[in-house]
């Protein structure tokens, strides 16, 4: 299986299974010197692992990260850093009636296509849990952005249709939604306990905002920085849509009303979210992800078995009512992948 491997000059390489003894991350290209232990990372992987919210699976894992090379005496050495996280709380046995069934909205039936064989555990390689290495990933990424003065920080901009009307980001931390406003947070609750009840799920709109990011990131043509956030972003097994800056509703504008105008101060406004012609402008960068409701419900569906049989499904188990809350940090983690990625590629330049 190819395509497990992301990056130029900050590369990285996820491995394992939802079900399989562990999950992990090998990073390529961090800068030596950087302060890094296991604290440094968990901190970040706390934010993703079950159980934040009542959105949130009962599975139970610490995501616990043990680093195994690429520091010493907490110190990053230039060599690649290897990160494992153990699988403590699978349990297979829930999915073993659906070894022979293609659920819908997962991609059984596409790795069955493509491979001919799959890992029927939870999903294998196509689970969620695979995000939890990037998380570990983002968090030594982070180390370099922080060198550089850039912030990387996420919130969840609407759950299940109910949107935030204001956007406080000191009420992020505040609310099991990472909702920005304190009212919303509410009413996205109230919306997730009726879904559960129903046994269905419910999909979302997380924003991400960059702060301190210099002009100049990005290449021409083909590696664009926002081509490549897309790409980042898009590669997030729930992530259905990628918007940078105003989006979709630039096309709906004059010129007039889409150009940010320029001034000896800077951008008068920022409807290209920080990025023109695929190159930072030293703006605050702006990008916004469509996420999927989550597939697995206990609802009556249709599909079929592996003797394309028509059969009707529930799937029963331990699963998140959303990918939201939990898919924020991992929407972070890989803005912080592209960004340490073309900050090195700029200042290789240079």
């Amino acid at each position: 299986m190819s395509g497990n491997s992301f990056g130029t000059l900050f590369r990285v390489t996820t491995w394992g299974e939802s079900h399989g003894p562990g999950i992990g991350v090998v990073v390529d290209g961090c800068l030596p010197g950087l302060d890094l232990d296991e604290a440094v990372i968990q901190s970040i992987l706390d934010q993703r692992k079950p159980g934040g919210s009542s959105a949130s699976t009962r599975r139970k894992e610490p995501d616990k990260a043990v680093i195994l090379s690429g520091v010493f005496e907490g110190k990053t050495t230039g060599t690649p850093i290897a990160i494992l996280i153990a699988n403590t709380d699978g349990d297979s046995r829930s999915y073993a009636p659906y070894a022979e069934l293609y659920r819908p909205g997962h991609g059984d039936i596409t790795y069955q296509s493509k491979y001919g064989i799959r890992d029927w555990r939870g999903g294998g390689r196509a689970s969620a849990r695979e995000t939890a290495a990037r998380v570990a990933a983002g968090a030594v990424a982070g180390l370099i952005l922080d060198q550089a003065g850039i912030q990387v920080v996420s919130y969840t901009l609407e759950l299940g249709g109910v949107r935030a009307g204001v956007t406080d980001l000191s009420q992020i931390h505040q609310n099991p939604f990472r909702c920005p406003d304190k009212d919303a947070a509410r009413a996205m609750a109230d919306r997730v306990e009726l879904v559960r009840k129903q046994g269905n799920s419910i999909g979302g709109i997380v924003e991400i905002h960059v702060t301190g990011a210099p002009a100049g990131l990005g290449e021409p043509v083909f590696d664009k920085l926002d081509a490549d956030l897309a790409k980042a972003l898009m590669s997030i097994g729930a992530v259905k849509g990628v918007e940078i800056g105003d989006g979709f509703a630039a096309a709906c504008r004059l010129g007039s009303e889409n150009n940010d105008p320029i001034t000896p101060d800077g951008f008068s406004s920022n409807h290209a979210g920080g990025i023109l012609a695929g190159i930072s402008n030293g703006d605050e960068i702006r990008v916004r992800v469509a996420v999927k409701p989550i597939p697995s419900i206990s609802m009556d569906q249709q599909t079929i078995n592996s003797r394309n049989e028509p059969v009707t499904i529930s799937i029963k188990g331990r699963h998140d009512i959303s990918a939201i809350p939990r898919i924020n940090p991992v929407c972070e983690a890989m803005v912080k992948l592209v960004l340490a990625d073309h900050l090195l590629r700029h200042k290789a330049l240079l």
